[in-house]
């Protein structure tokens, strides 16, 4: 198979899900800066992407009660998480015809990530709220892509990645 030749991803973030559990004044990240770093994570992670005209996601940053809820249905774990991925690539699907995919977004899945446990874990970590948002972000970024970590070996390349998004924006 020949190499595929890509040009610079572009990505659309979907905010129509968009949410906050703190007012505007308060929240640290933009829609506009995360549309910015997730499109600079994509172009560092070119080589995991399908070929597309361009990416979607849907970023959902919500509270702990609700995140429970989304572990408790989709994971059987009755408990609240930091972040939840669910990634749309890993599901089979009939193939869709040249056409459309040179015109339509791919849409990669949807990332859940709990204000309240990013909250106390950036606490714990003694760093920004800014700075654990993004984090976990990335970390959901990742799992869009195929990343896993059932492994130690595999976790520490994931946290190597994760290292090198967040050193992208300068964080």
């Amino acid at each position: 198979m020949p190499p595929v030749t890509r040009l610079n991803p572009q990505v659309t973030v979907n905010f129509q899900d968009f949410f906050f559990s703190v007012s505007a004044q308060e929240s640290p990240i933009s829609e506009e800066r995360w549309n910015q770093w997730l499109q600079q994570w994509l172009i560092v992670s070119a080589e995991d992407l399908p070929s597309a005209p361009a990416y979607e996601l849907s970023l959902r940053l919500t509270t702990d009660s609700e995140i429970q809820q989304l572990n408790a249905q989709y994971r059987a774990k009755n408990q609240p998480t930091d972040v939840l991925a669910f990634a749309a690539l890993e599901v089979d699907s009939p193939a869709l015809p040249a056409e459309f995919l040179a015109a339509e977004p791919l849409y990669l899945g949807d990332i859940i990530i709990s204000v309240d446990t990013a909250s106390k874990q950036a606490q714990q970590q003694n760093h920004s709220l800014t700075r654990e948002l993004s984090w976990l972000a990335a970390h959901g970024l990742l799992h869009l892509l195929g990343w896993d970590h059932p492994d130690a070996e595999s976790l520490n390349r994931m946290l190597a990645q994760q290292e090198k998004f967040l050193a992208k924006i300068s964080l």
